[in-house]
């Protein structure tokens, strides 16, 4: 039976993931990262706690593998990537070196590797198509760089030794799993204003115009994208962007997220703060690919997936 490795198991879209992986009775499952995954994990799952970044312990977490999907990375909101530059840049690419060079080793069937919307945060062609990152200017962010370097490691592995690889970029991910930071910006958008909102701020403050647009997309279309993408003949060898197709308005999905909180419509005010270096002024990508090759697309609408996102955070109490 084959046998898979998430790096990052632990994370929210890890854990997404692993979810997606447990409905499918063909896949047995391993979990590496750094913080103890939760008690359903643990029963589920083998699990490897360690650093990736020793080669020992990640040749011992994918000895065995036949596939691997890597998440493990320092993420965050847009205050991250400007906060912690030299950091994300230095853990991401020694996790590279480790899980890479040990995936190598294995002669895995298949390493997926997880990177990231920000690889296009300086695009042009709207909506962004895979083969756009031929053309796209080099990342301003060093989040954006360390992305890209690592869909550099995918495919220079597969060009000098052969290892298949896919690379999937998952748009603005938000769901339950993932708890709002003390500090605006650190977590990301979707999470920070709806403790805004529960937390009683009014206005409602944002960074920027507003006008700015993502893409916004449930963990659970992401961990299903990300799956099937795995499991996929056609997916070897390919990037795909993993993406909801709803281009919305940072000042729309405020809207949205207001509403869902239960907030009376008429009141919905917003409050402009000075945004960051680098803010993205439009996310839209192209989902047809994944649709002609994978026959993929995301299912969970934005507004839907914003309700479900409330109510586990309000019972998460992520709002006192």
């Amino acid at each position: 039976m084959p046998r898979v490795l998430v790096t990052g198991g632990a994370g929210t879209i890890g854990g997404a993931v692993v979810r997606r992986l447990m409905t499918d009775p063909d896949w047995e499952i391993r979990v590496a990262d750094l913080t103890a995954p939760p008690q359903w994990m643990r029963e589920a799952c083998e699990v490897a706690a360690g650093d990736l970044r020793d080669p020992a312990f990640a040749r011992d977490a994918i000895t065995g593998c036949t596939h691997v999907i890597h998440l493990a990375a320092i993420v965050g909101g847009i205050g991250n990537f400007h906060k912690l530059p030299f950091t994300l840049l230095e853990m991401n690419a020694g996790l590279y070196n480790g899980v890479f060079r040990a995936a190598l080793d294995e002669r895995v069937e298949r390493l997926v590797y997880v990177s990231s919307s920000m690889v296009f945060e300086r695009a042009t062609e709207y909506p962004t198509t895979e083969e756009y990152i031929r053309d796209t200017p080099i990342p301003d962010s060093a989040y954006g760089f360390s992305k890209l370097a690592g869909e550099f490691y995918a495919t220079a592995l597969h060009e000098e030794f052969g290892v298949p690889y896919t690379i999937c970029r998952p748009f603005n991910a938000y769901g339950p799993g993932e708890m709002p930071h003390d500090e605006p910006g650190i977590a990301h958008m979707v999470p920070d204003l709806i403790k805004k909102v529960l937390s009683g701020q009014r206005p409602l403050q944002i960074f920027g115009s507003g006008e700015q647009t993502r893409t916004i997309t449930h963990i659970d279309d992401i961990a299903d994208g990300i799956v099937t993408a795995m499991g996929h003949a056609a997916g070897a060898n390919e990037d795909f962007n993993i993406s909801g197709s709803d281009e919305m308005t940072v000042a729309e999905i405020a809207r949205v997220i207001w509403e869902e909180c239960g907030m009376p419509p008429e009141e919905f005010e917003l409050e402009h703060l000075p945004s960051f270096r680098v803010d993205v002024q439009r996310r839209w990508p192209s989902v047809e690919k994944a649709k002609r090759v994978l026959g993929w697309e995301a299912k969970i609408s934005p507004r839907e997936g914003i309700r479900q996102t409330v109510e586990w955070l309000r019972e998460a109490g992520a709002y006192v």
